[in-house]
């Protein structure tokens, strides 16, 4: 029960995992096309569109949070690797777990905060674009959730001794 349990919550997080790539990786491209329309009027039309450079900080908001969510759970984010290798095993284990927790910390402490400043800043408006203000913590408040669950599903196989699946399989094409 527990392991169909746990193959479940690991494919759902899988799931997520390849939604906020894809996702971040639209919100890049969109941000490039924002960006270069901000480019063509401002040198060709001699106008510059004012809500060019607010969508494009929305954007980047949302393809970074969920790029480094993607990164927690696929372990592509930076670490001090020396001690690893040179410890013992039970060490590693032990300073992975450590770094896993706090990681998990963080997240939450990242989620709660930003969704306490989203919802002081509901009824502001973004001006250029006409938004709530809000919008500008929503992307660190779904990456601070993102972020923990990764942690805390990578820390579970720590402490069970698993080696971690990767999220992501990108296949060859032939």
């Amino acid at each position: 029960m527990a392991a169909t349990l746990a193959h479940g919550v690991r494919r759902i997080l899988s799931g997520i995992s390849y939604t906020a790539l894809v996702l971040a990786g639209i919100g890049l491209v969109a941000m490039t096309g924002v960006v270069a329309w901000q480019v063509f009027g401002r040198y060709v039309l001699n106008q510059t569109p004012a809500w060019s450079e607010p969508l494009t900080l929305q954007l980047m908001g949302w393809f970074i949070v969920f790029g480094a969510a993607v990164g927690v759970r696929e372990n592509f984010h930076l670490g001090l690797d020396l001690l690893h290798h040179v410890l013992p095993p039970l060490a590693g284990r032990v300073m992975d777990a450590v770094g896993l927790a706090l990681t998990v910390a963080f997240g939450l402490a990242m989620a709660w905060y930003s969704a306490l400043l989203a919802i002081g800043t509901w009824s502001a408006t973004l001006p250029a674009l006409g938004w709530p203000g809000s919008f500008d913590y929503l992307p660190l408040s779904v990456g601070g959730v993102l972020i923990a669950s990764f942690a805390a599903e990578r820390l579970v196989d720590t402490l069970a001794g698993r080696q971690a699946i990767p999220a992501v399989v990108v296949q060859e094409l032939a």
